[in-house]
């Protein structure tokens, strides 16, 4: 055998090795609950949702297995459109695993109470500037990856608590306007 062929044997095998590693480690850094969520990925799932400025209801079923359904992502994402304004945006499929991580956390499939979902820059620069602070300059509303909600008959302290669980992004408690915030950006609370 030829030593460019010899070389390029091991180049190939060194290759496969580290695509695999980094899977296993791609998977390893998985929040707990997505690797219990990929283990009942064949379950449909779903959510229900009450917007408490619209009063407009949802439910839906939103993915079957590891796949999204466009029809139901492009109905939440007008139900979770700015209310201010009416501007709809691009909403994560992951905060809706969040959000169906939380009911599985909690052991109930109880309706959201959604306080805000997407929100436009312009939207978040007034409430920046009239409500005395709480509302981020580099909001993740802004990007479709948060969600302020409450969750019918469930008290905001287990709320809370479950979605801290779970470990999968930031978890704003805010107690006294009754609201949890969620988002899958990096792991924090306040």
């Amino acid at each position: 055998m030829p030593m460019n062929d010899k070389n390029d044997d091991l180049t190939a095998a060194r290759r496969r090795f580290l695509h695999g590693g980094a899977r296993v480690a791609a998977v390893a850094a998985l929040p707990l609950w997505a690797h219990s969520a990929r283990a009942t990925s064949a379950a449909p799932r779903s959510l229900a949702m009450r917007h408490t400025h619209t009063q407009e209801r949802i439910e839906l079923v939103y993915a079957v297995g590891g796949s999204y359904l466009p029809e139901s992502l492009s109905r939440l994402n007008h139900f979770l459109r700015d209310h201010y304004s009416g501007e709809i945006g691009a909403i994560d499929p992951q905060v809706f695993d969040l959000m169906h991580g939380v009911q599985q956390a909690l052991g109930t499939e109880r309706v959201f109470e959604i306080i805000s979902g997407y929100r436009c820059p312009a939207t978040n620069d007034k409430l920046r500037n009239t409500r005395g602070g709480g509302v981020a300059k580099r909001s993740l509303h802004m990007q479709g990856r948060a969600i302020d909600v409450r969750l019918v008959g469930v008290p905001l302290d287990e709320l809370r608590d479950a979605a801290l669980s779970l470990r999968a992004g930031g978890v704003g408690y805010y107690a006294s306007s009754r609201f949890v915030h969620l988002d899958n950006g990096r792991v924090r609370n306040w």
